[in-house]
Parts: C-alpha cells; structure tokens; sequence
C-alpha cells in the first residue's frame, strides 16, 4: 500500500493536570468538567478476518470514511485496492505484527487517555470537534492521520523497539516509535489546526516560534508529558540542551541566523538530522524547534493573561521574541 500522506513523526499515553517535572498529576476540576466523548474503533480484528478480495471490498464499504481519507480509496482503480489489503491481512509477517500491536494497546487504556487529550483541548478552544478514532495496521505505511474529521493510529508503528518489524527510519527517528510518543503526536498534529503564521518571508525565526507554539500547545494539553517526549529527545539530550541553552542561543545570534530565510539553512537547525555539527557534534537535530519552545514560554510566563488561543493566533514572531526578553545565560562549566 503506498504512502498515503506525508506523515506526522510522532513525538504518551500518561496525563493528566499538571506540570511536566512533578511525579503526581491531578485533573484540573476545570478540565474534569469539559465533555469529550471518544468513538474509538478498533479496525485490526476485521482487518485481519480479510481472506479473499471479496471480503476486502466489504471491509471498505463498511468503513467508508476510514477507506476515503486513510486509504484514499477513490485514487484506485478497481480492485487494486481490494487485492493489495487481501495480500497485507494475510501476510503472516504483518499478523504477527499486528498481535503484538495488540498487545501494546489496549482499547480500555487507549480511549480514557484520548478522552483526557480532548478535555483539555476543549477546555481552551471550546470550539474543538472531537474526531472519530480509528486504530490500524497499515503495514508500516503511515503512522498517523489527522483533520477535522477523522483521527487514525497505526499501532503497527508504535509497538517499540521488540516489534517484528521496525519503521524504515534511522534510528535517532525510530527510537520516537513507541506507545508514549503517540499521544503528542496526535497533539502536535492538532496544533496545526491552531496555529498561525506568516505565509510570507519565512525566516529562521518564524520558523523556530511556530514549532515553539506547536510544542507549548502540546505542554498544555498533556500537562504531566515530559518535555522528553514532546520533544523527542533522550534524557540526556534535554539535559544537555538545557545546560547549554545560553551557548545555543549564542550560536544563532553570532551566526546572524535569525534572519535567515535560506531553506536549506532553515532545516539544518530545524528538520530531521542526527545531530548538529554547526554548534556541537552532541548537539541533537532540530534543536531550533526546542529553542523556538523556550522564547514561547518565556513569552508566555511574562504574559501571564494572554491565552493559548491568543499565541496560537499570533504570527508575528518578533514580537514574541520582543516581548518574551529572552536572553539565556551561558554556563560556562561542563554538563556532569
């Protein structure tokens, strides 16, 4: 089955109402009150009971949203797409696969944790319509889906590093393949819906708070997430880059990065690499994003009555960078 959609790399399962460095977490009364009903379905039993193309056309008219926009039904010629979920529920690789997804989310786990995800967006955009959910195993295809109208998991993808098979990713991406990554995921996926931002004259530092403000929606709405997982890294990653937050940010201002508006360059400190030479070979990749998340919540502790529909809404990241009088100090002893 080819990819169907650009994916969204998952960034878990764990909230409730609090702060991401304390061990207790309570559900703000607040939250608790916000209704937000989950229609979880569970697609893997019925996809895996396919023996024949016959059964597989059947499986598509009895989910015709999920064959729509997951599958892309109409972008097939008929048959083809009967034929090739025949051959995938029938792979015995793919099967047992499929079992130890299975085996790692359990529904009765799954949608109470969804459910709280949805609480607390409701909670700050009332406005949110809670999607239908539907699991999956696509065959390592694409990992997650999400819009207005429908929200799909390939468990597959996040069995963790025991699983029969592994998404084709280096690893440095694939280790974010796990169950506790897919809950921010889903939440940065969300934040998309939200958050704006100049569509011109994109520049370094455009592109470091929008990542910023997707990352401090995520915070607020898996309050007890470690940063860890929303961000992606090891523990040891995030302590490093919170060590050396002065001498990172240093990087971008000697190096007039700010203003910057190559792509190429944008990405070096944004997109996808093992880590970053430019600042430090242990610098991990993507690091502008993190940076991006710090001048946010600077920005937002010295704003303490502008609301996270109020950031989402804000697109001028100067002013957010103006206003949050971000400056870290450099440490200038060595992380232990």
């Amino acid at each position: 089955m080819r990819a169907l959609l650009a994916a969204v790399l998952a960034t878990g399962l764990g909230l409730a109402a609090c702060s991401s460095g304390q061990e207790t977490c309570e559900l703000s009364p607040e939250v608790a009150k916000v209704a937000a009903p989950v229609k979880l379905e569970r697609l893997e039993k019925s996809f895996f009971q396919i023996k024949s193309p016959a059964e597989a056309e059947r499986f598509l008219q009895e989910h015709k949203l999920f064959a729509r926009q997951f599958l892309q039904s109409r972008q097939y010629p008929a048959g083809v797409l009967g034929a090739t979920l025949t051959r995938l529920a029938t792979n015995s690789g793919l099967q047992k696969l499929g079992a130890q997804a299975d085996t790692t989310f359990r529904t009765e786990q799954l949608r109470p944790q969804l459910q709280l995800l949805f609480q607390h967006i409701r909670y700050y955009f009332p406005d949110f319509r809670v999607p239908p959910v539907n699991t999956f195993v696509s065959g390592l295809s694409q990992d997650l889906f999400v819009n207005d109208s429908l929200l799909v998991i390939s468990t597959d993808f996040f069995v963790g590093p025991k699983a029969a098979y592994l998404p084709n990713v280096p690893g440095y991406i694939q280790r974010r393949y796990t169950k506790e990554h897919v809950l921010p995921g889903v939440a940065l996926a969300i934040s998309s819906k939200y958050n704006q931002k100049q569509l011109t004259n994109q520049t370094m530092l455009g592109e470091m708070v929008q990542f910023g403000k997707a990352l401090y929606f995520a915070e607020k709405v898996l309050p007890c997430t470690p940063d860890s997982l929303l961000m992606g890294y090891t523990s040891q990653e995030m302590a490093g880059v919170s060590f050396n937050e002065g001498k990172i940010w240093a990087h971008f201002i000697d190096k007039n990065l700010l203003y910057n508006t190559a792509p190429f360059t944008i990405q070096k400190y944004i997109g996808e690499r093992p880590n970053i030479p430019e600042i430090d070979k242990t610098c991990p990749g993507r690091v502008g994003a993190w940076v991006g998340w710090q001048i946010v919540r600077k920005y937002m502790a010295d704003h303490p009555n502008v609301t996270l529909k109020q950031l989402m809404a804000e697109k001028n990241a100067q002013r957010i960078l103006n206003e949050s009088r971000y400056r870290p100090k450099q440490n200038r002893g060595r992380l232990s």
